[in-house]
């Protein structure tokens, strides 16, 4: 499918952009503050609901003319016509020819989402396999090479394939099946699988290999490890009962043993960072149930809904991406914090640190020209009252400019109440704070405030709920690219560090010498020999 017609005007080329500029000036010289006294209506102006999610702006420098502008940047940035594009298939991932259908995952078919898209139709058969193979470990109908049930789900992956299946596991911890257990292993040093080792039977072990290609070297090198633990405790035969797989390289998988009904495939739309909602979920739905884990897409497709079909000023993805740009392009905001007030959503920060450093850290647009303005913001956070407790500090009294986006359940999702009561009284009360500030005569205790934050509200911490959330982001990512017109869905600027350390895999195990030129590494080479 043709590419759609590329917006040849830069961002900042375009009338809203030059308005902004101009507006940012006024706007820029008040205190947050001051825009609440100013409107005593502000709260309700600027508070919008989608599904279960209330978003509150109100906190951010953003007036009824700021958001008519930002609304304005994006229709002249084509951004509607890059939402009908990416529902339709269109092969917006210009760099890779491929179309962008991670939507099509979640998608109904009344939805028509990319239905001409090769693989598209495939969709819900390889969801109805998942769900039979989840329900047969979970009934025990398919058990471990002696007998035993497999309750322990280890899931091998990196980036997508591990931060996916982590961040919502433990995001919906009370919805584990009884007896099952979710466990990971990415990083290539070896300690992760090293330590599980020491903890799991092998007997009750089921590990899922998440490598579209079945080569990624983090994964297979990890993958393999844990195959020798397998084999080595079980025998050789025991590898295809205990080895479940999402790849589509087959010939690899049968080389390593898989059990060609434990296989689960995917599609080149499907990115890495967006590929939770396909096959790269199976250890999450073996842990939380195929029920639980159509909830998630449910809420995802919940989200997909809101945001092709609301209008863009009460559209929530659209307006925290535009608060995105607003923030990094004309406040210089280098760097935004995502707390959440739910300890369960503690790996949520980091898997938002691929979602949106990935897609945004571009330099060249789609067109190839160079980009004019900065893109992708830093994304940091942590969990509530830890967080509090840790870089609070730079966020109320430091010198940086940090948009905050706190996410804040109203029931516990651990069944302590109380306890979440008091999380609620301090996530209400930093928001203030960060807006407020504190005057003084002491200078040590002056808190300047006109911090901007956003507040996402939701009832509990539910698969539904989580499937919107992670959506809302997704979506949100996608708005700002548009607007910068940069192309969200490749990643080449990860290459040259996987080129390179293959390069040195050899000098570094001494097999063989550094054939490069770089002085440093030379020199950390010879030192690590001495070790």
């Amino acid at each position: 499918m043709p590419e759609p017609k590329l917006t040849a005007r830069y961002p900042t080329d375009l009338p809203a952009w030059k308005a902004l500029k101009a507006h940012h000036k006024a706007i820029s010289r008040q205190q947050l503050r001051e825009l609440f006294d100013e409107d005593s209506n502000r709260f309700e102006q600027f508070c919008v609901e989608a599904g279960d999610l209330v978003l509150d702006c109100s906190k951010n420098y953003l007036t009824a003319e700021t958001r008519e502008l930002l609304v304005q940047l994006a229709d002249e940035a084509g951004l509607r016509e890059r939402i009908d594009g990416m529902f339709a298939g269109e092969h917006i991932n210009n760099t890779e020819d491929r179309a962008v259908l991670h939507v099509a995952l979640r998608a109904e078919l009344s939805d028509q989402v990319g239905l001409e898209e090769p693989g598209v139709s495939e969709v819900w058969q390889t969801l109805n396999r998942i769900e039979a193979f989840a329900d047969a470990v979970q009934r025990g109908d398919v058990r471990g090479a002696t007998g035993r049930r497999l309750t322990n789900i280890v899931n091998i992956g990196i980036g997508g394939s591990d931060l996916g299946p982590v961040m919502a596991s433990r995001a919906l911890r009370a919805f584990w099946q009884p007896g099952m257990r979710f466990h990971s292993v990415s990083n290539v040093d070896g300690t992760q699988l090293a330590d599980l080792t020491e903890e799991l039977a092998p007997e009750t072990t089921l590990l899922v290999v998440c490598s579209k290609t079945f080569t990624t070297q983090e994964t297979m090198t990890n993958a393999m490890a844990a195959r020798q633990w397998i084999s080595g405790a079980l025998g050789e035969r025991a590898v295809a009962r205990h080895f479940a797989a999402a790849s589509t390289n087959h010939a690899a998988m049968d080389e390593f043993g898989i059990n060609p009904e434990f296989r689960f495939g995917f599609w080149d739309w499907v990115g890495g960072r967006y590929s939770l909602w396909s096959a790269v979920g199976l250890s999450l739905a073996l842990v939380i149930g195929m029920d639980n884990f159509r909830r998630m897409l449910s809420g995802g497709r919940r989200m997909d809904r809101h945001f092709r079909q609301a209008r863009f000023g009460e559209n929530l993805p659209v307006l925290l991406g535009l608060l995105g740009v607003w923030y990094n392009n004309f406040f210089g905001a280098e760097s935004q914090a995502i707390l959440p007030y739910d300890n369960r959503l503690d790996r949520f920060p980091a898997y938002l640190q691929q979602l949106q450093m990935e897609s945004s850290g571009k330099r060249v647009r789609r067109d190839g020209r160079p980009v004019k303005t900065d893109t992708g913001m830093v994304i940091w956070g942590e969990a509530g009252n830890n967080a509090q407790h840790s870089f609070y500090q730079l966020l109320h009294q430091g010198t940086r400019f940090v948009p905050v986006d706190f996410l804040l359940p109203a029931r516990s999702s651990g069944g302590r109440q109380p306890q979440q009561d008091l999380a609620i009284a301090n996530c209400l009360a930093q928001s203030e704070a960060l807006m407020e500030g504190h005057e003084s005569d002491d200078p040590y205790r002056v808190h300047p405030g006109g911090r901007p934050s956003n507040t996402i509200l939701f009832e509990s911490l539910t698969p539904d709920v989580l499937g919107q959330l992670i959506a809302l982001y997704e979506h949100k990512v996608f708005v700002e690219n548009a607007i910068w017109g940069v192309n969200a869905f490749d990643q080449f600027g990860v290459e040259l560090g996987k080129k390179l350390a293959k390069s040195l895999e050899g000098a570094v195990a001494a097999s063989e010498d550094y054939r490069g030129g770089n002085q440093s590494t030379r020199g950390l080479i010879a030192r690590l020999r001495r070790y």
